[in-house]
């Protein structure tokens, strides 16, 4: 199978649950073998770990009774994770080892990009093209995942991470859980929060009706880097027709004020084009 499409859609995921349901908790270490192609790129790679899980004689299921709840197919199942920044030489490696031990083991290619997987590689796999999440499952995980966490949200704070991750419901999870660390909203193992309440950064932060500090638009926005929407309107209002010479400076004097604070160039860029 190949899982292709944008970051942060569940594709891995998607592939290890289905894993779980398969073999159950006992067999998938034996059975299942999940690589991250980025890290683990080189031919050497396939030659050595891929074959070797591959031609593995395959393990028993514990019980009659453990076959009753879970499948346990007949072969093993290797993820490749990232597998587009595979080399083309580990590609073609990996279609001999696929055509040879296909009888007794699976493979899962997961890529961003599937113009990177080779013809003879990709030819050989079922695709299935992963979309972005649309807004609102993502908004309904956010605010599963929030509730469940007992993080507290401020209005307009899932509609942010939806913005802010543009799809990516991973990096929509990371934001959530750094914002939570930073206002407080989730303690440590031991109990502390991460950030005092009575602390001077009070204004970017609001209290719920129970005085636990909420995750803001604000502070989501700071996590992700994005820029307000009122600097972006500065900069937007500067380039408005005017003559030549008061176009530039004024542009120059808000491009300026943006460099000042940090923000980053490209994603100035982006925000403006949106």
């Amino acid at each position: 199978m190949l899982f292709y499409g944008p970051p942060g859609t569940g594709k891995t995921s998607t592939i290890l649950a289905l894993a779980k349901e398969l073999y159950g908790p006992e067999l998938i270490k034996s059975r299942v073998l999940e690589l991250n192609a980025s890290d683990e790129r080189g031919i050497s790679i396939v030659r050595q770990k891929v074959k070797d899980f591959a031609r593995m004689q395959l393990s028993n299921p514990p019980s009659a009774a453990y076959r009753e709840r879970y499948p346990c197919p007949p072969y093993k199942i290797i993820v490749l994770d990232e597998a587009d920044s595979m080399t083309q030489d580990a590609q073609s490696a990996l279609r001999r080892t696929m055509e040879t031990y296909s009888k007794i083991t699976r493979f899962c290619l997961v890529c961003n990009y599937v113009t990177r997987i080779i013809d003879p590689l990709a030819s050989r796999c079922s695709k299935f093209r992963f979309k972005s999440l649309d807004q609102r499952n993502a908004k309904k995980r956010l605010e599963e995942i929030a509730n469940n966490e007992g993080v507290n949200l401020d209005d307009g704070a899932v509609e942010a991470l939806v913005k802010c991750s543009d799809g990516d419901l991973r990096k929509a999870i990371t934001f959530l859980q750094s914002a939570a660390r930073l206002v407080g909203a989730l303690g440590d193992t031991n109990g502390h929060t991460g950030r005092d309440v009575d602390d001077n950064s009070g204004d970017a932060m609001d209290l719920d009706n129970s005085g636990t500090p909420a995750v803001t638009t604000q502070i989501i926005e700071e996590i992700a880097g994005v820029l307000p929407d009122e600097t972006i309107e500065k900069l937007i209002q500067a380039m408005r027709p005017r003559s030549k010479g008061a176009v530039y400076q004024a542009v120059a004097k808000v491009v300026t004020d943006m460099v000042a604070d940090g923000w980053s160039a490209t994603q100035v860029v982006v925000q403006v084009k949106k």
